[in-house]
């Protein structure tokens, strides 16, 4: 009976070690939510924000790390809710709204991704080429932590199993 609760607790922390690789590896794909009045989005070096919170209009900033001011980051005028940056750069940038009456819709926190650069000299010449796959991938430590912890668990319960099988006690 002892064997089987150290067992069963170690297949909970094997699980558990399974699954954080799994939540650490998603990435956000939205900046904000609804609350404040103001949602945040982006795709490619293009940031969008979008509010309800201004029925008569405002003015929309993009501040980067460093500019602490609504005045010192790049102003976009409010268009039907909505305001949008073009060619932004890769890095982390916060988002301001004000309202023309002076209320803020809100603040959000974005992060634009690299885009990548795509160039005739970078395509591959020739048939397509088979072999390494997935082993050219670097993956960090916890991943790797990770499936070692695996595969003992599996070797250590596929071993109890068979020493349990082969002594004929199957309780």
């Amino acid at each position: 009976m002892r064997i089987t609760s150290i067992l069963a607790r170690s297949g909970l922390t094997v699980a558990a070690a399974a699954a954080l690789p799994l939540t650490l590896a998603a990435p956000a794909a939205h900046a904000g939510g609804p609350t404040g009045g103001l949602v945040v989005s982006t795709s490619g070096s293009t940031v969008t924000a979008r509010t309800q919170a201004c029925p008569n209009g405002g003015n929309g900033s993009l501040l980067s790390a460093g500019q602490a001011d609504f005045a010192q980051g790049r102003q976009q005028p409010l268009a039907g809710g909505s305001v949008t940056w073009t060619g932004v750069s890769s890095g982390t940038y916060t988002v301001v709204v004000v309202c023309n009456d002076g209320s803020t819709a809100g603040t959000r926190s974005v992060t634009v991704a690299a885009s990548p650069t795509i160039s005739a000299t970078s395509s591959p010449l020739g048939a397509v080429r088979g072999g390494l796959g997935g082993a050219v991938q670097d993956y960090g430590t916890l991943t790797l932590a990770a499936g070692g912890t695996l595969v003992a668990a599996a070797v250590v319960g596929g071993a109890w199993y068979l020493r349990r099988r082969g002594t004929g006690q199957r309780t």
